[in-house]
């Protein structure tokens, strides 16, 4: 299984070196409101969230909230959340809160009492005769927000005139679009409150260059050789595979060693247990039926099959059926996408794991930081989730994505040395790195990589 792997096909890119104002500088983090958050789309939430008409949720990013609203039943609004009398928002959200969320047919301002209906129309002025008829349907509608739905993710961009949201994530799109994100629920989701800069937080999973240096307990279960691509304004990661073993080109990949159907069970076993992420109890039982199923010595390539094979088949006896992804498209597919600016989906056929941050204020030291593993579930088996704040040092995270987290925490206080330059992504496996900021110089004007002296 850990055989040579053949990587002459990628393409080394030239060694570049990205400015730290990106990271550390208040006048960046102020700057990016109005030439960044302002101009890109943004997953806002999760159309689970909206099951029925009239439900809501809010999002916020920099000092704008939005009011997000199912309107109708196969339709999605977006609004600012905003009274258009003196300026009160509409939905507040509890105190320390990720989001609002609820139920209305009419939402009612709390300083006056106006109220205005899911479809954004103002059904409500209290005394409404003394502005002698100055009040319009036109400029007492709730202003729209630009939305658009893809993956099952509901999707905002406060720029009237932004590119269609499908041009704008091609190819990202096309090429997740066999893996059949929509149909995925959450198993849970959990967001805190970050000591780093976004851009921080979305680079500390990027790339699995890191791997073996943060994560040395995974080593044990095989070689993670990895590759990183620009895909436009995007990019996307994933790892090498021996040949006739596709499969591992993939999350759902084999555990390595003299006994691959022991290595993968116990492999899927630490996962599950440590990270609760990348894989379903589904796949870990399978895994642990190896043994018992498969003789002592069957090739790795055997083994993967019967693996995937026998956890698909439980799968659709209880109800959940998996998309069927050809090898070859797993291969470029990759095992995640970054999506620019601040989204990640790391998908398999069965589950998936998503990242998003974005700033906390104008502060650049720290930032909202969402996680959040979906998977495939029978129809209405899905669990009740909702989105918990949970501080980095809490067990909840179990310990995979802590040693991430302090890895965050390390790197924003690094960066403010004196004699520190610029970072200098890994020009094979950190691709996505230089590339994220390429893209952000584009709406910045400044903060371009450079080429490495």
């Amino acid at each position: 299984m850990d055989q040579p792997v053949d990587i002459t096909q990628d393409v080394v890119a030239q060694p570049l070196t990205v400015p730290v104002e990106a990271y550390i500088s208040p006048e960046y983090a102020r700057a990016e409101k109005e030439k960044l958050w302002m101009k890109v789309w943004q997953v806002a939430g999760r159309l689970e969230d909206l099951p029925n008409v009239g439900d809501y949720i809010t999002y916020e990013i920099a000092d704008q909230s939005i009011l997000i609203v199912r309107t109708e039943p196969e339709t999605v609004k977006a609004y600012y959340n905003v009274c258009m009398h003196r300026g009160r928002r509409l939905v507040d959200k509890a105190p320390g809160a990720k989001m609002a969320c609820g139920h209305a047919t009419q939402f009612r301002c709390g300083f006056h009492g106006w109220r205005w209906n899911t479809k954004g129309e103002n059904v409500f002025v209290m005394e409404k005769g003394e502005w002698q008829g100055a009040l319009t349907d036109e400029n007492l509608h709730l202003r729209d927000v630009k939305s658009g739905t893809w993956g099952g993710w509901v999707w905002v961009n406060l720029d009237p005139d932004a590119a269609p949201l499908m041009d704008y994530l091609e190819p990202m799109a096309g090429m997740l679009a066999p893996y059949q994100l929509e149909n995925m629920r959450y198993r849970w989701r959990r967001w805190l409150i970050a000591d780093c800069n976004w851009k921080v937080a979305m680079e500390a999973f990027c790339e699995i260059y890191h791997l073996p240096a943060t994560h040395p307990e995974f080593m044990v279960f095989g070689s993670y050789n990895s590759w990183s691509r620009a895909q436009g304004i995007h990019s996307n990661i994933g790892y090498h595979a021996p040949k006739g073993l596709e499969e591992s080109k993939g999350k759902l990949r084999l555990g390595a060693g003299a006994d691959p159907r022991q290595a993968t069970a116990e492999m899927q076993r630490y996962t599950w247990e440590h990270a609760n992420t990348n894989t379903t109890q589904t796949l870990v039982e399978a895994a642990e039926r190896l043994v018992h199923e498969l003789p002592e010595g069957t090739p790795p390539a055997e083994v993967s099959r019967h693996w995937l094979a026998s956890a698909r088949a439980v799968d659709e006896a209880r109800g959940v059926f998996w998309p069927v992804v050809d090898p070859e498209h797993t291969g470029k597919a990759g095992t995640a996408w970054q999506i620019f600016p601040n989204f990640q989906i790391g998908h398999a056929v069965n589950n998936a794991l998503c990242y998003n941050a974005r700033p906390y204020g104008n502060d650049p030291d720290k930032c909202i930081f969402e996680a959040a593993v979906y998977e495939l579930y029978p129809p209405d088996g899905a669990p009740k989730t909702e989105w918990i704040f949970t501080p980095p040092e809490d067990p909840a995270w179990r310990s995979v994505l802590p040693q991430d987290f302090a890895n965050m925490t390390a790197v924003q206080q690094g960066m403010k040395a004196a004699a520190f330059p610029g970072t200098k992504p890994n020009p094979l496996q950190e691709v996505a790195v230089t590339n994220l900021h390429k893209n952000l110089a584009k709406y910045m004007g400044t903060g371009a990589p450079k080429p490495l002296d």
